[in-house]
């Protein structure tokens, strides 16, 4: 999981993908949003480089057995195209996945989208 969140990381969307498998089953809950393999993955990662500027992830606490863990996350970053605020904003989440031959194969992420907007000032806090 450290070189899946070193890969987010380093804002490259080549680069993030290959932590993940060609197959893989990427679901952001909150949006709606399901990519399949690893093509769909990179546009959905591009998007969220493009939508969130300076972008960190830090690895809080993560569990792995028998091929499924749990990473406990916090995302960091600035608003440019989703509220377009230019405001900062952190997020925690939690991401469900399954690993197959050390390679993420399936991931769901949960996180409060309304976290983000009452950081970048789109809902009252």
């Amino acid at each position: 999981m450290e070189r899946a969140i070193a890969a987010w990381n380093s804002h490259d969307p080549d680069k993030t993908v290959t932590a993940y498998t060609d197959d893989v089953v990427y679901e952001d809950v909150p949006h709606r949003i399901i990519c399949h393999g690893r093509a769909e993955l990179r546009e959905f990662v591009a998007g969220c480089f493009a939508s969130d500027g300076d972008v960190k992830v830090e690895l809080v606490k993560c569990w792995v057995h028998d091929g499924h863990g749990v990473m406990e996350w916090v995302w960091r970053g600035v608003d440019i195209e989703q509220f377009k605020t230019g405001k900062p904003f952190t997020i925690r989440g939690l991401s469900i996945f399954e690993v197959r031959d050390g390679k993420i194969s399936r991931d769901r992420d949960y996180y409060d989208v309304a976290t983000q907007m009452r950081d970048v000032g789109a809902l009252p806090k």
